[in-house]
C-alpha cells in the first residue's frame, strides 16, 4: 500500500519534518515495514493545487517500470493532505480512481472549504471545532477530529514532528468524532498523531 503526502503552500521543511514522524511510525512497529511505502508530492505553490501534477507524479511514482500500469493500479493509496493541497489531492483521487486504481482512504488536514466527496472513506482533521463543523457541510467521512484546545492552522501539520529538545511529537490534543451522530466515541479524547495512527492501523488491517 501507498500512502501519498500532498502538501499545502508552506515550508518544505515542514512537510518533511512530517514525513520523519509518519516513518517513526513504521519504524516503531506501530506498522508493518511492507505496509507504508511514503511518498511526498513535490509540486510547490500554485502546483499543489493541480490534480494533473499530482497524478503525473504517482504514474511515476507507483507505477514502476517492471510492472505494468495496470498491476499498479491495483496498490490501493491513502492520500494525506494538508491545507490548499487538499484541492489537488481530491481531484487526483479521483482522476486515479477513473484509471482505475484504488483509492483506500483519503485524510484531509485543514481542508477548510473544500467540498469533499467519493466513494472511498474521507477523514477531516481539523484545527478547532468551527473548522470541523463548517468544513463537514462541504463532505467528511463517519470518523474526524477536532483539535481541543483550539490550535493554529500550521500546528496540524507539525502535530508529527519532534522538537529537537524532545523526545515526543508536539501533541494536538483533541476529539475523535463520529460525524454521522456528531458524538465522540468512548476513549475519543486523543491526539491528532493518535487518531492519524489509528486510520493507519485500520486501513493495515482491512
Amino acid at each position: 500500500m501507498t500512502i501519498i503526502i500532498c502538501p499545502g503552500i508552506h515550508e518544505p521543511d515542514l512537510t518533511e519534518s512530517f514525513k520523519v514522524g509518519l516513518l517513526d511510525m513504521v519504524s516503531n512497529g506501530a506498522i508493518t515495514h511492507n505496509y507504508a511505502n511514503i511518498l511526498v508530492y513535490p509540486g510547490k505553490d500554485v502546483l499543489v493545487l493541480s490534480a494533473f501534477h499530482i497524478l503525473q507524479f504517482l504514474h511515476v511514482s507507483v507505477a514502476h517500470r517492471r510492472y505494468s500500469l495496470t498491476d499498479s493500479l491495483k496498490s490501493p493509496i491513502i492520500f494525506i493532505s494538508f491545507s490548499a493541497g487538499v484541492v489537488g489531492a481530491i481531484g487526483a483521487a479521483h482522476l486515479w480512481q477513473l484509471l482505475g486504481g484504488s483509492v483506500k482512504a483519503f485524510i484531509a488536514i485543514d481542508g477548510w472549504g473544500v467540498p469533499l466527496q467519493g466513494n472511498f472513506p474521507i477523514h477531516r482533521m481539523s484545527h478547532d471545532y468551527f473548522t470541523h463543523w463548517s468544513s463537514c457541510l462541504l463532505g467528511c467521512g463517519q470518523n474526524n477530529f477536532y483539535a481541543q484546545p483550539a490550535v493554529d492552522h500550521l500546528s496540524m501539520w507539525r502535530c508529527l514532528t519532534k522538537s529537537p529538545s524532545e523526545s515526543t511529537s508536539q501533541a494536538v490534543q483533541g476529539w475523535w468524532v463520529d460525524s454521522s451522530i456528531e458524538i465522540s466515541p468512548p476513549k475519543g479524547y486523543l491526539t491528532a498523531a493518535e487518531f492519524l495512527l489509528m486510520l493507519l492501523k485500520r486501513y493495515e488491517a482491512n
